[in-house]
């Protein structure tokens, strides 16, 4: 007579019956296991299961270009025509300016660079001494800030063709008599 078996456990057949075998071949003969219950497969895909992060991320870069020969002599005539004696002088100034007040730029000798705003300043930017100006010809790339400044001893700005430098002093450009 046959012992009843638990899901998951082999069934023996009992000694003295009339398929009358050794303990070692029954156990040879072990039934498979049950089937798991229908949610098993459910649960084993979700064991497996790797959970993935999505993570996004905003970045803003604003890129300054040189203006039109066009726009410049526009910006500049409207500046008051004085001698030629008129020569210009660099003051202090505040470390940072905002991005947005930039209207082109120039570049100018050594590390220099020159900017025009809209507000009809000049400011010049001194890059960090192993950098050229003449990197800067088609101007340049800048990350937006939480302030939306491009500050001195902080900010980097990148070329066109790749190379970052650091802004080190920004000077505003006064037209001064003689």
């Amino acid at each position: 007579m046959p012992l009843q078996a638990l899901a998951g456990e082999p069934t023996m057949i009992a000694p003295g019956g009339p398929d009358h075998e050794e303990p070692e071949q029954a156990s040879a003969r072990a039934v498979p296991p049950a089937p798991l219950p229908a949610a098993a497969p459910l649960s084993a895909f979700r064991e497996r299961q790797v959970a993935h992060q999505v993570r996004i991320e905003q970045r803003v870069v604003i890129r300054i270009s040189p203006q039109r020969p066009t726009a410049r002599q526009q910006l500049l005539a409207t500046l008051p025509r004085e001698e030629i004696e008129t020569r210009f002088e660099e003051r202090k100034m505040d470390k940072c300016l905002p991005v947005e007040r930039i209207a082109g730029v120039q570049t100018g000798s050594g590390n220099r660079l020159l900017l025009f705003l809209t507000d009809k300043r000049m400011v010049t930017v001194n890059l960090e001494k192993n950098c050229r100006a003449r990197d800067f010809y088609s101007g340049f790339y800048v990350e937006k800030n939480e302030d939306g400044n491009l500050c001195a001893s902080r900010d980097k700005i990148k070329s066109r063709t790749g190379v970052k430098c650091d802004v080190e002093r920004m000077r505003q450009l006064v037209a001064v008599k003689e």
